[in-house]
């Protein structure tokens, strides 16, 4: 066996990867054939770090050191001081992992001090592609145990006790779910993963399978034991490259090692998973119209009851749960049901990833218990809003979530807490605001893409988000009506009663809880013809006040030649003039704003 004396460890993950941490570990292995250390230094690619503010990521062992933002050119220097000669280089480390000349390891920095990893136990910490580093961290002992010392039944029981409920935004009982799949009979029976994350700002599922995919195969298979099932199928976006081929490599290995395929560890279970692409359709996330899809057809919801528990995949029982719900799966096996449920709030048991994305300082991935609130997530663990601006709104649970204010950031975050106040979990997007942000934006964004994203099957949907689209439109556009604030309110209501799938019933959140929330701003747009928060192009006019010196910067830029000086002469002798802005032809663009020297700041935008 190799000992090294140092571990140097690079995110892999999507995100540090277009920040080209590939390169950063082809120079790294470079450096140190260069200085005669490739023997004692291991370097290992690893999944989302989680912190993706500050990536690429490389964290050197065993002291943990933890440097951010490294770019390709800071590698010899790395490899020269820290690993060659025994020196950190500060200049180089997280901020925070640099505290009055104490440098702290990776896990004493404050974000993640103050989570709880259980989905996320081995991202950022093995190399996803090696299965022997996911065996080291107990990896298939789950499906030992489970095909060694239980039956089925008692499987299924472990994950009723446990409490957790599926991660990918219904909050339905995991393990009634499992025993719903195992109750009925039939010749043929699946298990299915449901990876078509699609929600905008969301990437939980994403860094679960290209930090640990052995987790997600271990939890399918000990489903599969547990409902009767054969076979498995991981459903995935092909837009997910990374996460598709340490899949494909994790699913090549298990079987290599006996722990997938025919007769699993010489016992009589047999179970294969295959992976089939989804082509980025959002309603592809809604159980049936996955199932659709994977059998080749349009992705479409399917009428329910019947439920895919009794006629799933091809008419037989399909038990489908998301990425994150199986992460949960092996711990729970090793560590009992009780372990799990002792973590969270009454109804909502154990920990919920979250990515922490918007106008907050730590964006990335957050694991922390049910019950955390919002305060500790955007503050405590986000490092709070950038700029000192102040904080206006978190939206939770994607572009069918509802958008919650500064009164909520005391709200313990859990299933029914959010959907009691206007929102709901989803699957875990949270995305935060600033002063600067319009809610009818907010609310036409998210919108937009549900009207994008709708399947078109049944008319509350395909015609409904559309209406709402196009009265938003006109209210951002200066030419709403009190009225129409009526019209929303209550086409949004017939939408979420009588839309087919999740899709279209919960579409119109995002305009039910900003009209609640924020009602005065709808009222500003469509009574003073004005917006708030300067965000709504039609709503601003750009005016050029006393203060201009007639230099003639803003006019030199202006791409619709708009702006000359028509104003009061400002100096006899040089027969400057002040500049005017005609608003017939202005087109909003905001050139000349930039244009004005800093000193003067002339033209100002209301």
């Amino acid at each position: 066996m190799q000992y090294y004396r140092a571990h140097v460890l690079i995110c892999g993950g999507t995100g540090c990867t277009s920040g080209k941490s590939l390169e950063i570990k082809a120079e790294l292995e470079k450096q140190l054939v260069t200085y005669g250390i490739e023997n004692e230094v291991k370097v290992v690619m690893t999944g989302c770090f989680g912190l993706c503010e500050a990536g690429p990521i490389m964290v050197v062992y065993p002291e943990g050191t933890f440097y951010a933002h490294v770019q390709v050119k800071d590698v010899k220097k790395i490899v020269e001081e820290h690993l060659f000669k025994g020196r950190i280089v500060k200049e180089k480390l997280y901020y925070e992992a640099l505290d009055e000349d104490k440098v702290i390891s990776v896990n004493e920095v404050e974000f993640y001090a103050k989570q709880k990893r259980i989905a996320l136990s081995n991202c950022g910490v093995i190399d996803p592609e090696n299965i022997d580093e996911y065996l080291a961290k107990d990896g298939y002992q789950a499906l030992i145990k489970v095909l060694t010392d239980m039956k089925p039944r008692e499987v299924i029981e472990e994950i009723k006790k446990s409490g957790l409920r599926g991660r990918g935004g219904a909050g339905f009982p995991t393990g009634l779910k499992w025993e719903f799949a195992s109750n009925y009979e039939d010749d043929m029976k699946y298990v299915c993963c449901n990876a078509d994350e699609g929600d905008p700002g969301a990437f939980m599922d994403r860094s679960i399978l290209e930090g640990t995919p052995h987790s997600v195969i271990e939890a399918m298979t000990i489903a599969g034991y547990a409902t009767g099932s054969k076979k498995g199928y991981i459903y995935i976006r092909a837009e997910y490259p990374i996460a598709v081929k340490r899949l494909e490599i994790a699913i090549k290995q298990a079987k290599d090692y006996g722990l997938l395929g025919n007769n699993i560890l010489d016992t009589k279970f047999s179970f294969d998973i295959e992976i089939r692409l989804g082509a980025g359709a959002f309603v592809c996330g809604e159980e049936t119209a996955l199932i659709e899809s994977i059998e080749g057809k349009r992705g479409m919801p399917r009428t329910k009851p019947p439920f895919p528990a009794e006629k799933g995949i091809w008419g037989k029982p399909t038990l489908i749960n998301n990425v994150e719900t199986f992460a949960n799966i092996p711990a729970i096996i090793l560590k009992g049901g009780e372990w799990f449920g002792s973590i969270g709030t009454e109804k909502s048991k154990g920990t919920k990833v979250f990515a922490l994305g918007g106008k907050i300082k730590n964006t990335g991935l957050v694991e922390i218990p049910m019950g955390t609130t919002l305060r500790e997530v955007i503050y405590g663990i986000g490092g709070g809003i950038p700029d000192n601006k102040k904080f206006k709104a978190v939206q939770t649970g994607g572009p069918s979530g509802g958008c919650l204010t500064a009164e909520h950031l005391d709200t313990p975050i859990d299933y029914d807490n959010l959907v009691s106040i206007g929102s709901m979990m989803g699957s875990g997007g949270m995305i935060v605001m600033d002063e600067d942000t319009c809610m009818v934006d907010i609310a036409r964004f998210f919108l937009d893409f549900t009207c994008e994203e709708s399947c078109g099957k049944c008319t509350p949907c395909r015609e409904g988000t559309k209406r709402l689209k196009e009265i938003l439109d006109k209210i951002v556009a200066g030419n709403g009506t009190i009225e129409d604030l009526d019209r929303l309110e209550n086409l949004a209501g017939y939408i979420k009663d009588n839309a087919l799938c999740n899709l279209g019933q919960t579409a119109p959140n995002p305009v039910i809880s900003t009209l609640k929330f924020f009602r005065d701003e709808y009222m500003a747009h469509v009574v003073d013809k004005k917006c708030p928060t300067s965000v709504c192009k039609d709503l601003l006019q750009y005016t050029i006040t006393d203060k201009c010196i007639g230099c003639g910067s803003c006019a030199k830029v202006c791409p619709q030649g708009c702006i000359e000086p028509l104003g009061k002469e400002i100096n006899s002798k040089t027969k400057r003039r002040q500049y005017v802005i005609d608003q017939n032809k202005c087109i909003k663009c905001g050139a000349c704003l930039e244009a004005c020297p800093p000193k003067v700041k002339a033209i100002i935008r209301k």
